[in-house]
């Protein structure tokens, strides 16, 4: 959220996530405030490399372009010390000498020249060669060219290089000399020398600008190189573009308000696999652990401030070796212990709930989809309005026929929920099964409480959550407006109520804060809600196979806005660029001129050959993919960098067990008669590179069980001193088994079984320590390596 933002009255604000200057995330706009609350979460992977994070704020226009109010800008190196926490940042005004990103490739040179009279003197070469990712202006790439300077006290030599046009990566590769000292006699000195006094006050400087041909040229960044640290060698690096030195000062001393963040920011060292076996077995040996609570896994729960940092790569990992359903049933069975009474079951947030919550949002995309993506569309694209709140009714509306669409919509969602149970992936039926027979046991008197079981999560953690934020479980590629958003937020609310019913054995109306909402139920107390939640609590807690009836509809991946390509089917069509909107299923790829229109081409799934990413070079357009299928490539342009890398890994995904992938392919285009890449002129000739993904691989979840086990062993290490007060505490208690009158430090973890717990800690924190040595060794190789000027 956001505060005290200028300009001093009411406004419409939206907040973006940056990488550099390439937008990569925007929320929804909040409306007449000064203090926003946005209340949004962003996952994403990096795919690329960067120098800032930065968050943008900005007031929506209608009529003129969006104006930027100003920002947060965290430097990648600084993004560890706000990593896990909410932190209150400042406001910077946007300066476009700030506003830098990518780098430049330099070689620099001394050399000794003897001039005609046999005297000495130097002369500095410097070789600029090319850039990379300098940024968009105007949507658009730019038109870079560099100034090349050397700059002391009384001199200021600068040089140009030729414009290159429409393009991020320039080509430069020119060269400029410069004369660095005066010339000395050579009779003198016998060996070549640099007078010091001069040689401590010059720097080369490297100026990268965007032509602006009638208007002002745009600062791109600089570099600036003391002479002096290239003590007569030669060497070349890249360097990346910096800020001006004035340029993130301002004359405005205005407060622009203040922007509250959460950035949890992981980079990982992956080693070869071989290096995480030992630290893999005692993790996935866990579920087998007695108790569990003195297993690897559960330590590293209660070792993490935050038990969702350990639950994600750890339920990806049991995921992946088919190990999580058992862990789930024994960190269940011991939150049920503490559990005293039957209604609040599987209420708080325990290591047992944030697992099957993982597991459901990884496991679950597909079944979400399938389900609600139609209704929610409908809601969206059709909007009735369903407001029954009398306090927020507006002018003109009536309750009645309100209540009556909210009905209608609650009817249509409930009805698609409880027919799903078809398509609930059997991972989630094992575990409800489990979670079933738990409560069961725990609760022999309650005969509800099996199914509460189930529905607090089915029902109030998966459905219901998904309903009212549809943005982010992908039912949606836009966020929907603030009325859309109040329906499927009552929607929601009438999901988790109905869901409950049939489970508890007390009615759930005296439990409604909002009389309103008491009203709009009293038309829902019928026999057939409560026998429809029953019968589908027990077909998704059931272990028996599913048969699908028919023929299984299309799964719906992914939809978006993007850029294709002119494919020149028709002999006049000009092969330009043209937005259309795309969209993925299980069985197709197809584009349409608008959302909800018929699709104006169709790629079948098992026709698609590759899926690769182009070279900029191709049509001078970033974040380029290509998908080969049985005609001409087709070229997508996304619209930034991670969406263009989601979509690749979705196409990937779907198609790579296809039987006739290529092995090869042409990372260019084939333009004006041959590939830009290899120059040949044959359209068909077989591509120059490899596929980054020729084999065969399993279509339904891909997760790198490497890298997760890597992210633990990353927790651990940072949780190191935890482990050793846990190593200390099982110690001492084993020694003294008397009561512990006064709390200590650690009086807040679980330690049932002293001498077990104390085992599994011996071998977490001997594995991560030689690991840890790994680390260490592959660090110091990298870091020698370095040049000066590299990234």
């Amino acid at each position: 959220d956001a505060k005290h933002l200028v300009p001093n009255k009411m406004r419409d604000f939206f907040c973006t996530i940056n990488l550099d200057q390439e937008e990569v995330f925007r929320t929804q706009v909040v409306e007449k405030s000064l203090s926003p609350y946005f209340g949004e979460e962003f996952y994403f992977e990096i795919p690329r490399t960067f120098q800032w994070l930065s968050f943008y704020i900005y007031d929506k226009s209608v009529l003129q372009k969006d104006l930027r109010i100003g920002k947060v800008s965290i430097k990648k190196e600084d993004l560890c010390n706000y990593t896990g926490k909410e932190n209150w940042f400042m406001l910077q005004p946007v300066d476009s000498n700030s506003e830098v990103q990518g780098k430049v490739h330099l070689e620099l040179k001394l050399n000794e020249l003897i001039t005609d009279n046999g005297s000495v003197c130097q002369q500095l070469v410097v070789h600029i060669k090319e850039c990379h990712g300098l940024p968009l202006i105007n949507g658009q790439n730019c038109d870079p060219y560099a100034t090349v300077s050397l700059v002391g006290p009384s001199r200021n030599d600068q040089k140009k290089t030729k414009v290159k046009k429409k393009t991020s990566n320039p080509q430069f590769n020119e060269t400029f000399y410069f004369e660095v000292t005066r010339s000395s006699s050579y009779t003198k000195k016998s060996q070549f020398q640099v007078e010091e006094e001069d040689i401590e006050k010059l720097e080369v400087r490297v100026d990268l600008w965007n032509n602006g041909n009638l208007v002002q040229d745009v600062f791109l960044g600089e570099i600036k190189v003391p002479v002096k640290v290239l003590k007569n060698d030669s060497f070349q690096a890249w360097f990346l573009l910096q800020p001006r030195e004035n340029g993130n000062k301002s004359s405005k001393t205005d407060d622009l308000g203040s922007l509250r963040l959460n950035i949890c920011y992981t980079e990982d060292c992956v080693l070869p696999s071989e290096y995480y076996a030992s630290l893999r077995n005692l993790l996935l040996k866990s579920s087998d652990v007695q108790p569990i609570s003195a297993s690897a896994a559960y330590i590293l729960s209660e070792v993490c401030r935050d038990k969702y940092d350990a639950v994600l790569p750890l339920v990806r990992l049991l995921l992946h070796h088919h190990k999580l359903v058992p862990f789930v049933a024994a960190v269940a069975e011991l939150d049920l212990k503490d559990t005293q009474e039957a209604n609040t079951i599987f209420r708080g947030n325990s290591l047992a709930t944030r697992c099957v919550d993982e597991m459901m949002k990884i496991v679950g995309k597909h079944y979400l989809k399938v389900t609600l993506k139609p209704v929610i569309d409908e809601i969206c694209e059709s909007p009735k309005p369903c407001e029954i709140d009398p306090i927020k009714l507006r002018e003109g509306d009536n309750v009645e026929i309100n209540m009556e669409n909210l009905r209608y919509y609650v009817d249509k969602v409930f009805r698609e929920i409880v027919r799903s149970s078809i398509s609930c992936p059997t991972l989630m039926c094992d575990v409800f099964y489990s979670l079933r027979h738990l409560a069961a046991k725990r609760f022999p008197n309650d005969p509800h409480v099996q199914y509460s079981a189930v529905s607090s999560f089915v029902f109030l953690r998966f459905f219901a959550v998904a309903v009212v934020s549809p943005h982010t479980f992908h039912l949606r590629p836009h966020h929907p407006d603030a009325q859309t958003s109040r329906t499927l937020t009552l929607i929601s609310k009438a999901i988790q109520t109905l869901g409950s019913w049939g489970s508890l054995t007390k009615s759930k109306l005296s439990s409604f804060k909002e009389t309103f909402m008491c009203e709009f139920f009293k038309t829902f107390q019928e026999e057939k809600f409560t026998e429809s939640v029953k019968k589908f609590l027990d077909d998704v807690s059931s272990t028996e196979s599913k048969e699908p009836s028919g023929v299984s509809e299309p799964v719906h991946l992914k939809e978006g806005e993007m850029y294709k390509r002119a494919q020149g089917r028709t002999r006049i069509g000009k092969k330009n660029f043209k937005k259309r909107w795309f969209c993925l299923t299980t069985r197709e790829f197809t584009y349409h001129k608008q959302q909800d229109k018929e699709p104006i081409f169709t790629i079948p799934i098992k026709n698609i050959l590759a899926v690769e990413k182009l070279d900029e070079s191709s049509f001078n357009k970033k974040n380029m993919f290509q998908v080969l299928h049985g005609e001409k490539p087709l070229y997508i342009q996304a619209n930034n960098c991670v969406e263009a890398s989601e979509w690749i890994e979705a196409l990937c995904r779907v198609t790579r067990c296809n039987q006739k992938r290529l092995s090869f392919y042409h990372p260019s285009a084939f333009l004006n008669g041959s590939w830009l890449c290899c120059k040949a002129t044959m359209e068909n000739t077989e591509g120059c590179a490899r596929c980054t993904a020729d084999v065969p691989a399993d279509t339904q979840i891909e997760i790198d069980g490497d890298r997760e086990t890597e992210r633990i062993y990353s927790l651990f290490i940072i949780n190191r001193s935890k482990l050793q007060k846990l190593e200390e505490a099982c110690g001492s208690i084993a020694v003294y088994q008397g009561p512990r009158k006064e709390p200590d430090d650690y009086s807040n973890f679980t330690i049932e079984d002293s001498v077990a717990t104390f085992h599994t800690l011996q071998q977490i924190i001997d594995i991560i320590e030689k690991l840890n040595e790994s680390h260490e060794k592959y660090q110091k190789k990298r870091s020698s390596s370095a040049k000066y000027g590299s990234e």
